[in-house]
Protein backbone atom coordinates (compact mmCIF):
# COMPACT_ATOMS: atom_id res chain seq x y z
CA UNK A 1 0.00 0.00 0.00
CA UNK A 2 1.24 3.42 -0.81
CA UNK A 3 0.72 6.61 1.11
CA UNK A 4 2.92 8.85 -1.00
CA UNK A 5 3.25 9.82 -4.63
CA UNK A 6 6.94 8.98 -4.97
CA UNK A 7 8.80 5.76 -4.23
CA UNK A 8 11.75 7.80 -2.93
CA UNK A 9 9.82 10.15 -0.64
CA UNK A 10 9.91 9.65 3.11
CA UNK A 11 6.84 10.76 5.03
CA UNK A 12 7.80 12.60 8.17
CA UNK A 13 4.30 12.72 9.71
CA UNK A 14 1.31 10.44 9.61
CA UNK A 15 -1.36 11.36 7.07
CA UNK A 16 -3.82 12.15 9.85
CA UNK A 17 -3.42 13.08 13.54
CA UNK A 18 -3.78 10.10 15.85
CA UNK A 19 -6.86 11.62 17.53
CA UNK A 20 -8.68 11.59 14.16
CA UNK A 21 -7.33 8.28 12.84
CA UNK A 22 -9.69 5.30 12.93
CA UNK A 23 -6.72 2.90 13.01
CA UNK A 24 -5.18 4.65 16.03
CA UNK A 25 -8.48 4.86 17.88
CA UNK A 26 -9.14 1.16 17.26
CA UNK A 27 -5.64 0.31 18.51
CA UNK A 28 -6.31 2.29 21.69
CA UNK A 29 -9.34 0.12 22.38
CA UNK A 30 -8.11 -3.25 21.13
CA UNK A 31 -4.35 -2.92 21.17
CA UNK A 32 -3.23 -5.15 24.01
CA UNK A 33 -2.60 -8.88 23.84
CA UNK A 34 -5.21 -9.88 26.41
CA UNK A 35 -8.04 -7.93 24.79
CA UNK A 36 -7.31 -9.55 21.44
CA UNK A 37 -7.16 -13.01 23.03
CA UNK A 38 -10.48 -12.45 24.81
CA UNK A 39 -12.06 -11.41 21.51
CA UNK A 40 -10.56 -14.53 19.90
CA UNK A 41 -12.21 -16.66 22.59
CA UNK A 42 -15.54 -14.95 21.97
CA UNK A 43 -15.27 -15.50 18.21
CA UNK A 44 -14.67 -19.19 18.85
CA UNK A 45 -17.87 -19.22 20.91
CA UNK A 46 -16.39 -19.30 24.42
CA UNK A 47 -18.69 -17.26 26.64
CA UNK A 48 -18.07 -18.25 30.25
CA UNK A 49 -15.51 -16.41 32.38
CA UNK A 50 -14.00 -19.59 33.87
CA UNK A 51 -13.67 -21.18 30.42
CA UNK A 52 -11.93 -18.09 29.04
CA UNK A 53 -9.62 -17.99 32.04
CA UNK A 54 -8.75 -21.68 31.65
CA UNK A 55 -8.13 -21.37 27.88
CA UNK A 56 -6.00 -18.24 28.22
CA UNK A 57 -4.23 -18.92 31.50
CA UNK A 58 -5.14 -15.33 32.29
CA UNK A 59 -4.84 -13.69 35.70
CA UNK A 60 -8.28 -13.18 37.22
CA UNK A 61 -7.86 -9.41 37.75
CA UNK A 62 -6.71 -8.85 34.18
CA UNK A 63 -9.56 -10.88 32.68
CA UNK A 64 -12.12 -9.08 34.85
CA UNK A 65 -10.66 -5.70 33.85
CA UNK A 66 -10.56 -6.42 30.10
CA UNK A 67 -14.06 -7.92 30.03
CA UNK A 68 -15.40 -4.85 31.85
CA UNK A 69 -13.66 -2.63 29.29
CA UNK A 70 -15.13 -4.60 26.36
CA UNK A 71 -18.60 -4.40 27.92
CA UNK A 72 -18.23 -0.66 28.66
CA UNK A 73 -17.21 0.04 25.05
CA UNK A 74 -20.12 -1.99 23.65
CA UNK A 75 -18.14 -4.86 22.11
CA UNK A 76 -19.49 -7.49 24.50
CA UNK A 77 -22.49 -7.77 26.75
CA UNK A 78 -23.16 -9.74 29.90
CA UNK A 79 -25.89 -12.35 29.79
CA UNK A 80 -26.89 -14.08 33.01
CA UNK A 81 -26.96 -17.87 33.12
CA UNK A 82 -27.25 -20.43 35.90
CA UNK A 83 -26.30 -24.06 35.86
CA UNK A 84 -28.37 -26.39 38.07
CA UNK A 85 -27.14 -26.27 41.67
CA UNK A 86 -24.86 -23.29 41.05
CA UNK A 87 -25.16 -19.58 41.63
CA UNK A 88 -26.08 -17.21 38.79
CA UNK A 89 -23.14 -16.06 36.67
CA UNK A 90 -22.58 -13.90 33.59
CA UNK A 91 -21.69 -15.10 30.13
CA UNK A 92 -19.87 -12.66 27.86
CA UNK A 93 -21.31 -12.43 24.36
CA UNK A 94 -20.22 -10.36 21.38
CA UNK A 95 -22.57 -7.54 20.44
CA UNK A 96 -23.16 -6.59 16.79
CA UNK A 97 -20.32 -4.07 17.24
CA UNK A 98 -18.05 -6.86 18.48
CA UNK A 99 -19.12 -9.18 15.68
CA UNK A 100 -18.12 -6.48 13.20
CA UNK A 101 -14.51 -7.21 14.16
CA UNK A 102 -14.75 -10.59 12.42
CA UNK A 103 -12.99 -9.48 9.24
CA UNK A 104 -10.27 -7.77 11.27
CA UNK A 105 -9.59 -10.92 13.26
CA UNK A 106 -9.77 -13.09 10.15
CA UNK A 107 -7.24 -10.79 8.44
CA UNK A 108 -4.97 -11.07 11.48
CA UNK A 109 -5.36 -14.86 11.39
CA UNK A 110 -4.56 -14.89 7.67
CA UNK A 111 -1.40 -12.88 8.35
CA UNK A 112 -0.50 -15.24 11.21
CA UNK A 113 -0.88 -18.29 8.96
CA UNK A 114 1.62 -16.75 6.55
CA UNK A 115 4.17 -15.33 8.99
CA UNK A 116 3.68 -16.56 12.58
CA UNK A 117 2.78 -20.26 12.39
CA UNK A 118 5.56 -22.72 11.86
CA UNK A 119 3.22 -25.50 10.81
CA UNK A 120 -0.03 -25.90 8.88
CA UNK A 121 -2.94 -23.92 10.26
CA UNK A 122 -5.33 -25.93 12.47
CA UNK A 123 -8.40 -24.05 11.17
CA UNK A 124 -9.78 -22.96 7.83
CA UNK A 125 -12.49 -20.51 6.88
CA UNK A 126 -14.77 -21.99 4.22
CA UNK A 127 -17.95 -20.98 2.42
CA UNK A 128 -20.88 -22.87 4.00
CA UNK A 129 -22.52 -23.47 0.62
CA UNK A 130 -19.61 -24.22 -1.72
CA UNK A 131 -16.96 -25.40 0.71
CA UNK A 132 -14.40 -23.14 -0.98
CA UNK A 133 -11.63 -21.60 1.12
CA UNK A 134 -12.18 -17.93 1.93
CA UNK A 135 -9.68 -15.12 2.46
CA UNK A 136 -9.83 -11.51 3.50
CA UNK A 137 -9.01 -9.16 0.62
CA UNK A 138 -9.39 -5.58 -0.53
CA UNK A 139 -12.26 -5.10 -2.94
CA UNK A 140 -13.43 -1.99 -4.75
CA UNK A 141 -16.97 -0.69 -4.49
CA UNK A 142 -17.96 -3.01 -7.36
CA UNK A 143 -16.69 -6.06 -5.48
CA UNK A 144 -13.55 -6.61 -7.59
CA UNK A 145 -10.45 -7.76 -5.71
CA UNK A 146 -7.65 -5.16 -5.78
CA UNK A 147 -3.96 -5.80 -5.09
CA UNK A 148 -2.67 -4.05 -1.97
CA UNK A 149 0.03 -2.40 -4.09
CA UNK A 150 -2.73 -0.46 -5.91
CA UNK A 151 -4.16 0.99 -2.68
CA UNK A 152 -3.24 4.47 -1.52
CA UNK A 153 -4.23 6.64 1.41
CA UNK A 154 -5.96 9.89 0.44
CA UNK A 155 -7.82 12.54 2.46
CA UNK A 156 -11.58 12.21 2.69
CA UNK A 157 -13.21 14.75 0.35
CA UNK A 158 -14.93 17.53 2.33
CA UNK A 159 -18.33 18.66 1.14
Amino acid sequence: MSNSTSKNSVRRRAAVPKELCPMAQSAELLGDKWTMLILREAFYGVRRYDDMRADLGAPRSMLTDRLAKLVAHGLMEKRPYQEPGSRARNAYVLTPMGNDLALTLLALSQWGEKYALEEETPIQIRDKETGKLLKVALVDESGNEIALSRATIVPTPRS
